[in-house]
């Protein structure tokens, strides 16, 4: 069954990791042959700047799209996702290419320069997180305490990104970030890794009137397996435990509007027999004593393919 991920890290692995290969490395939970195990035709791959290397910087959200350029687009691990009109040959691939799809986790290292955000653009970026969990230039993140909205320079962020075709990524941005947004954006937009929070009532997961406002704007919603998104313990966490959040979804509305952001790479704990993507068949496995198989198709591809088919800019309108 074929697989779209809307959310790893592996980026920012291999760029701390010069002799890492994405082909087959096992420090990496996301590699070339774990995704051809896994069925995986389209992961989403975020540039994400840990503060443990200093204040985030353009200069190094530009290396990690440089990693993304020579050590998995120039090789042939994936064809980089840039137009609607692409998605078609992601339907029809038969597992022949694998496609990798540029987002930001955060906008930090952009540093309030809008000019930036076009520039992300024009190198392939399709995709932006406004946030990590903390405040930045733009908004206040899910942990800041004082859960504020944007900035003006944010609005204006809302506004350029609308206007070019970026997606934009509710995933850590604030409560009151995420009603804001739901008041300025005139496209839909995505929460690409987040669970629900009465079933986990965890910071970073959506709340059923946000989850019922993505649904309404057409937007999607990323199942994740950080474990501690799924259960408060986060231990000994099983891939059964992701079935409360999907029925919950689905009570709400979302059943076409669900799909699947792991954040492999970027958790150490992971949930029982779901570590890497090699293990999405077992997934897929389980949800089917559940559910019909067109129903889970759509979550593992459909819904987000559908999504970007009509929201990713389209090739012969580009004007950048």
């Amino acid at each position: 069954m074929q697989t779209v991920d809307f959310h790893c890290d592996a980026l920012s692995k291999l760029w701390e990791d010069s002799s890492a290969s994405f082909k087959n490395d096992p420090k990496l939970d996301v590699s070339l042959e774990r995704m051809i195990q896994g069925h995986v035709d389209l992961q989403v791959f975020a540039v994400f700047l840990s503060e443990q290397y200093g204040r985030p910087s353009f200069e190094r959200v530009l290396a990690q799209i440089e990693v993304f350029r020579r050590r998995l687009a120039d090789p042939g691990f994936v064809k980089p996702l840039l137009w609607k009109e692409q998605v078609q040959a992601i339907r029809e691939g038969s597992g022949k290419d694998r496609y990798g799809l540029l987002s930001l986790e955060g906008v930090d290292g952009l540093e309030g320069n809008l000019h930036y955000v076009r520039l992300c653009y024009e190198l392939g970026v399709r995709c932006m997180g406004i946030t990590w969990n903390y405040a930045n230039w733009a908004a206040d993140g899910a942990m800041e305490s004082r859960n504020g909205g944007f900035t003006e320079r944010g609005r204006e962020l809302i506004r350029l990104c609308n206007e070019i075709g970026m997606v934009l990524d509710v995933s850590h941005l604030s409560e009151a970030g995420f009603w804001e947004l739901m008041e300025l954006t005139s496209r839909p937009v995505i929460a690409s890794h987040s669970n629900v929070y009465t079933i986990c009532p965890h910071p970073r997961n959506l709340r059923d009137d946000q989850i019922r406002a993505l649904v309404a704007l057409d937007g999607r919603i990323g199942i994740t397996f950080v474990p501690w998104f799924i259960r408060s313990d986060g231990q000994g966490v099983k891939p059964e435990d992701l079935l409360p959040h999907i029925e919950k979804i689905c009570e709400l509305g979302g059943a076409k509007h669900l799909m699947f952001g792991s954040d492999f790479d970027g958790i150490d704990r992971w949930v029982e027999r779901l570590a890497h993507p090699g293990h999405y068949p077992d997934l897929q496995e389980l949800l089917l004593k559940y559910y019909p198989e067109d129903e889970v198709r759509g979550w593992m591809s459909g819904h987000a393919l559908r999504f970007l088919e009509g929201n990713l800019p389209s090739k012969a309108e580009d004007k950048s």
